[in-house]
């Protein structure tokens, strides 16, 4: 067991400063880059000031807050990689998301610090679950504001703007974990078949799958139980078609239309809601080729939704196919250094937590680069850490926060058996 520790530890550090400089070096590139095309005062102070942030927070934040330094490092890649990419397209949307990055910084150390501090969580649930149907029924009373949308799942007062279902991901995760690792899988049902409910009124079905999804992975992590799982999916499948049978022309008429627009986008592509988007965004895709275009000269910005649900494809564009596929290979080691951390975890609670942030993770990618690939219909949700949005990056960044206080937590009481079997403190 020491041995393996002090491997770990060598890992940690060794590799730390090479994915630091690495990130910094290819977002100074990309700025530069920008820097030469179109020369101002703003693009040169971000060239110094986001690879420098970069160095900060992956140096500085772990010794002041205990956090897992590699899966720091993939995150803060992602993060500038947004940054780098909403600024090449808006000067004001790249300063916007450096503050909402912020922002998610600060909800990443309150999430592990939370995780890390506090003993008793079962006194918490009850209000969790509360807060989570207050702020999922915002959308209903408040839904003057989102008229003529086809989902109403976001609330405006002023020129303020957020998700309700963004910030209730963090709770719906603790309610679960809470629940299954008490064995408790009747009410955790209950309480998934709530928010589901909520969000399926508020035609918001990309969301609703990336809960969905998340709790079939919890569930099967709590009970290892095939057959439930492909119960409650056969259930699950057998309610949806029928609500889609009876509401297809109603309620779920723009499910119906981005289903057509899945099928066949050409064939819809000049009517309202049509296939204009996803035609646009494989043109945009195929023109990146294998190297792309080159940053800056890319043409994604025909792409209505480009900065938000459509971002990657922007990242095709330009950054090209081998480039994208890295990047998925990104998301890919956040998702497995997360699950490794929940297997570390002694907690049932808290390896249900970790594993439950990293299926979330997983889940939100599959849907959305399965769905601007037209792998399967497109649904609306945001790329993490990539899309420009505050709620989406701090809900985002709050998420990975969980899974470094599980991680903390690990290595806490990883210090403390040693302490407890006589062994030198490292």
């Amino acid at each position: 067991m020491n041995i393996a520790v002090k491997a770990k530890k060598r890992y940690d550090s060794g590799k730390q400063p090479y994915l630091t400089g690495l990130s910094m070096g290819f977002v100074f590139c990309g700025f530069l880059l920008l820097m030469l095309q179109k020369p101002t005062p703003t693009t040169a102070i971000m060239m110094i000031a986001v690879p420098l942030g970069l160095m900060a927070v992956n140096s500085v934040l772990p010794r002041l807050f205990p956090m897992d330094r590699p899966l720091l490092g993939l995150i803060n890649f992602l993060c500038a990689l947004g940054i780098l990419v909403q600024y090449r397209y808006s000067v004001n949307r790249g300063i916007t998301q450096c503050f909402n990055y912020c922002a998610g910084l600060v909800a990443m150390i309150v999430c592990a610090l939370a995780v890390r501090s506090i003993k008793n969580w079962k006194l918490l649930m009850l209000p969790m679950f509360g807060a989570s149907c207050a702020l999922l029924a915002l959308p209903f009373i408040l839904r003057g504001a989102n008229a003529g949308l086809g989902a109403t799942a976001w609330v405006s007062i002023g020129s303020f703007g957020m998700q309700p279902s963004e910030i209730v991901k963090i709770l719906y995760l603790f309610i679960l974990a809470h629940l299954l690792s008490r064995r408790r899988v009747f009410w955790a049902l209950c309480a998934t078949g709530v928010m589901l409910a909520f969000l399926v009124a508020q035609r918001d079905l990309g969301t609703a799958a990336i809960y969905g999804g998340t709790a079939l992975v919890m569930l099967y992590a709590a009970t290892g139980s095939l057959l439930l799982i492909g119960g409650i999916l056969g259930a699950g499948v057998g309610a949806v078609s029928v609500l889609y049978m009876l509401f297809r022309n109603s309620f779920f008429l723009t499910v119906q239309n981005r289903i057509n627009n899945w099928l066949d986008p050409f064939a819809t592509y000049d009517q309202l809601g049509g296939g204009y988007q996803i035609v646009q965004a494989l043109i945009a895709m195929a023109n990146g080729g294998w190297w792309g275009t080159g940053l800056g000269l890319g043409n994604a910005n025909v792409i209505p939704e480009f900065s938000t649900d459509f971002i990657f494809s922007a990242v095709m564009n330009e950054f090209g196919l081998v480039f994208s596929v890295l990047i998925l290979g990104i998301f890919a080691l956040i998702v497995l250094r997360s699950a490794d951390i929940a297997l570390r975890s002694a907690s049932a609670f808290h390896a249900l937590l970790a594993l439950g942030c990293a299926g979330l993770l997983a889940v939100q990618t599959f849907i959305i680069i399965g769905g601007i690939t037209k792998f399967i219909p497109m649904t609306g949700v945001t790329v993490p850490f990539l899309s420009y949005g505050g709620t989406s990056l701090v809900s985002c960044m709050a998420v990975m926060g969980v899974v470094q206080g599980v991680a903390n937590r690990n290595e806490r009481m990883l210090r403390e058996d040693r302490r407890l079997a006589g062994e030198e403190t490292p």
